[in-house]
């Protein structure tokens, strides 16, 4: 498992970036047990995450609509399988508009780039 954690900030909101190897659902649940261990990822506001494996794409918006599907596309087009990826967020009390899936699209550049993953 690897955590990028604090590495976005915008009116308040905090966001973070994880992943790891995951080859089926059951993995993917114990990755996000595993994540949430950590009280600050438990009590974050979303955690959303996208996977694709074995050809099948996966996904849990946790709340923030939409961003699961970007990020499998992203997933896509990096051509990164069996791996789940995890967008957290904790609300700072101001709504940030379509500006949140521009944070969500950096937090997973900054995962495939900082783990050399991304094509």
């Amino acid at each position: 498992m690897q955590v990028f954690d604090k590495i976005i900030s915008d009116r308040g909101s905090r966001y973070a970036v994880s992943g790891g190897t995951a080859r089926n659902r059951d993995e993917v649940a114990a990755f996000i047990a595993e994540l949430k261990r950590n009280k600050r990822f438990a009590k974050a506001t979303h955690n959303t995450w996208a996977a694709i494996l074995g050809g099948e794409p996966v996904k849990d918006d946790d709340g923030e609509a939409g961003a699961g599907a970007l990020m499998l596309q992203m997933l896509e087009r990096a051509g990164l399988q069996d791996h789940v990826v995890v967008v957290t967020r904790w609300y700072g009390g101001k709504h940030l508009g379509g500006d949140r899936f521009r944070h969500v699209a950096d937090a997973l550049r900054h995962y495939l780039r900082e783990t050399g993953l991304g094509n």
